[in-house]
């Protein structure tokens, strides 16, 4: 059988330069085989009788190494920073539920289509970083000064590249989305531009702001011998949507004013022209370089499969109760867990160490009691959402976030495993099909929760507005 690194050479994130470069230390290709799983938060354990073994490829049986066994570092380092998150993520569907209101939002409503597809594939790309970087922290490829300035600079050019693709084909596709949804509806070339050219300019600054971020938080993770798996993909997640949200909401309102000029035009061309400017630095890095064309599968479907649940956001947003407010966070937290559990498989399978698959799942699955429970208080005690809070909102609410955590634990687990096993590095395919599928896993359950609890009279999530409609409509 082939070794792992013959078959996945094409597809690793992290290339090892040539001998004639400076970039690695001397030793660093043996130090690399030598490698344990360095996160001493690392739950590991050689008594897995898990059958998902079957899925890792070793190259022998002495690669086959364990770390220390630290049961409670992982809910120690990840509950902090899952609590972050989920304050993030209350202000993030709070500005959300707020920005409904604007005059932007209502004259141009596909800007709700583009708001998923946009925090989708800025979170994927953010995530994204951070499990790459992760990874890398927790091998030592970070502590060796030249390597790591390689990397920074690398990954952040990577990422504008990303963001601006990623941004130009958000706003196209949900200019498209919003007419096929609302056929013989008065759209423009302008209008296109207009949500084009926002999405860019959120997408770029967004990334250049959290790309640094999260780079700087890996470092001191190191630094202070935290495992970055269990802390960079919330903080990642949680902060990209509040900025993105606030740059995107930002810029739109600031073009709105001239949504009949080409200034939208000129803005589109220039942020289109920068993407062969950081191409081109991201070429010249032997440890991105493969990453400017491979990976690309992963965002775009993933973009496609977030489209429908901004679809759905988009049609029950005006008619029930805190749908705004609510989304982020189910998604958005289950996406954390299940983005943890992924980056820790991810950092084990490179190490070729054995992750204790039924302690940390467990683990993370009662996480979210009690981060839940802290999201719950806060929108109760600030009345946010306009919601009736009684005990059926509140078990119904609980219920559903559990099916989805531990829908986005297991599946991430076995994309992990699958990937590895087809040579394929997780840290660049995982994430994003795992948080788009459970944007629309979660959705379609937060609604047809709504209309469960709405239908059978337990409480009513109707909006006060489609109430009237309906009220008028009966007299009528």
């Amino acid at each position: 059988m082939a070794s792992k690194e013959q078959y996945s050479a094409d597809y690793i994130e992290l290339s090892i330069n040539e001998n004639n470069d400076n970039d690695e230390p001397p030793d660093s290709n043996n130090h690399k085989e030598e490698q344990d799983c360095q996160p001493t938060t690392a739950l590991l354990t050689d008594q897995d009788n898990s059958s998902d073994e079957d899925f890792i490829i070793y190259e022998s049986e002495r690669n086959k190494t364990t770390a220390p066994k630290h049961e409670n570092s992982l809910a120690i380092q990840a509950l902090p920073s899952l609590i972050i998150s989920v304050i993030g993520l209350v202000f993030a569907g709070d500005l959300m539920d707020e920005f409904q209101h604007w005059d932007v939002f209502l004259n141009t409503t596909e800007l709700f289509i583009l708001l998923p597809i946009l925090l989708n594939l800025k979170g994927n790309l953010e995530m994204n970083l951070a499990a790459r970087f992760s990874t890398s922290s927790n091998l030592g490829e970070l502590d060796y000064g030249p390597t790591r300035r390689s990397l920074i600079v690398g990954n952040l050019a990577l990422l504008q590249v990303q963001s601006l693709v990623a941004g130009a084909i958000a706003g196209v596709s949900s200019f498209a989305l919003g007419l096929i949804t609302k056929p013989g509806s008065s759209t423009s070339y302008y209008e296109m531009m207009f949500m084009t050219s926002s999405a860019m300019v959120s997408a770029s600054f967004s990334a250049g702001i959290l790309g640094i971020f999260m780079c700087a938080l890996i470092l001191i993770c190191r630094r202070f011998d935290v495992d970055p798996d269990n802390i960079a993909c919330p903080m990642a997640s949680s902060t990209g949507d509040i900025v993105t949200l606030v740059l995107l909401a930002t810029c739109a309102t600031i073009l709105q004013h001239e949504m009949e000029s080409i200034l939208s035009t000129i803005i589109f061309v220039v942020m289109l022209s920068m993407i062969p400017f950081f191409g081109f630095i991201v070429w010249r890095n032997t440890h991105v370089k493969d990453l400017l064309f491979a990976g690309w599968t992963p965002i775009i479907l993933a973009m496609v499969i977030s489209s429908l649940a901004g679809i759905l956001l988009e049609a029950y947003v005006e008619q029930y109760k805190g749908v705004a407010l609510l989304t982020p966070v189910l998604i958005g937290l289950a996406g954390n867990l299940g983005s943890i559990y992924a980056s820790r498989i991810s950092t084990c399978l490179h190490a070729k160490t054995k992750e204790n698959y039924k302690v940390v799942e467990y683990t993370l699955l009662a996480m979210n009691i009690p981060v839940q429970m802290v999201f719950l208080l806060i929108i109760w005690a600030f009345g946010m959402g306009q919601l009736q809070y009684n005990v059926w909102f509140f078990l119904s609410y609980f219920v559903i976030s559990m099916i989805c955590t531990w829908i986005c634990l297991k599946v991430g687990k076995l994309m992990t495993l699958m990937f590895w096993k087809m040579g394929y590095d997780p840290d660049n395919y995982v994430i994003p099909y795992l948080t788009a599928s459970i944007d629309v896993v979660g959705t379609i359950l937060l609604v047809a929760t709504f209309r469960a609890l709405t239908t059978t009279g337990a409480t009513d999530m109707t909006l006060e507005i489609v109430k009237t409609a309906a009220a008028s409509a009966t007299a009528t």
